[in-house]
């Protein structure tokens, strides 16, 4: 799924101890407010969505594939026999 960036407008100096704070807890602002929009997601998109989001946006699995056959390998049914017992 193609990803958008948000842009968002808060006072420089708070910003500044967000973060300052948040590196104690060795975390981000980018870290926490992807945790935040993750979970608005959840509540506020029906499941049913959701669900089809995730599926349209998961990779097709692919069918294991055979090996492809090989020709000329059998064996005949009277190999080396002409049909008489003795010399």
């Amino acid at each position: 799924m193609k990803k958008v960036e948000i842009v968002l407008s808060f006072g420089e100096e708070k910003l500044e101890a967000l973060e300052y704070s948040l590196r104690k807890e060795r975390s981000s602002v980018q870290k926490k407010m992807n945790e935040a929009l993750q979970n608005l997601y959840a509540q506020a998109v029906p499941e049913a969505v959701r669900e089809y989001l995730d599926r349209k946006d998961a990779p097709a699995r692919e069918r294991p594939r055979r090996p492809p056959r090989q020709r000329g390998t059998e064996k005949p049914a009277c190999a080396g026999s002409n049909g008489s017992d003795g010399p």
